[in-house]
Order: C-alpha cells, then structure tokens, then sequence
C-alpha cells in the first residue's frame, strides 16, 4: 500500500476510469489481475490502491514509483500494452495524471 508522505521524491499516478455499473467489477478484475501479475513487478513500482465509487460509475488508480521513467517504461511494455487495450474495451473513458505530493496530513 502507498504511503502519502510530503517528503516523497518519487512519481505519483492518479488515474480515473469512467464506468458503467455494469462494466465496473469486470474493470476492477482486469486492474487486480494487472497489478497481481504485471505492474507490481516492474522496476520501480512501489505500490497501489485501487478505489470503486459506490454508484460503480467511477474506479480511481493511486500508484507510486520511484521515477517518472519506471512509470513509462511500464506504460510502453508490449504486456501493458495489450492489457491496456481490454482496459479500453471495459471503461467509457481513462486517464493517468502525474502528480508530486505538496503536502499529507
């Protein structure tokens, strides 16, 4: 699991997915299925939390690496790339917006 902390120097990554209630525990399956297999085996993957609204419209994405690079670099793999497509498939619409942490309370 992330820790939220201000003095964290690595890369953060939100990432919203918009959904259906009918396509949203299929989504959260395919992003477990990625995280238990794949992503947190990749270089500089630090950790992750996945989080369903209770309307299951929406799905958000809290990951932490140690550098924008590792982050990409997954991104970029034929694996990733291919799980991303299903992702596509599942989700009206997603986004990864990179972010430093500014402060934790």
């Amino acid at each position: 699991m992330p820790e939220i902390t201000a003095s964290f120097q690595g890369q953060t990554v939100i990432t919203t997915f918009e959904v259906t209630p009918g396509t949203a525990h299929d989504l959260m399956e395919a992003l477990e299925a990625a995280y238990a297999d794949f992503i947190r085996h990749q270089p500089g993957f630090l950790g992750a939390g996945l989080h369903m609204n209770d309307a299951r419209t929406r799905i958000a994405n809290y990951s932490q690496w140690r550098r924008r690079e590792d982050y990409q670099a997954m991104l970029r793999s034929p694996e990733m790339r291919e799980r991303n497509r299903l992702i596509g498939q599942l989700s009206r619409s997603f986004e990864p917006v990179m972010y430093e942490v500014q402060a934790a309370f």
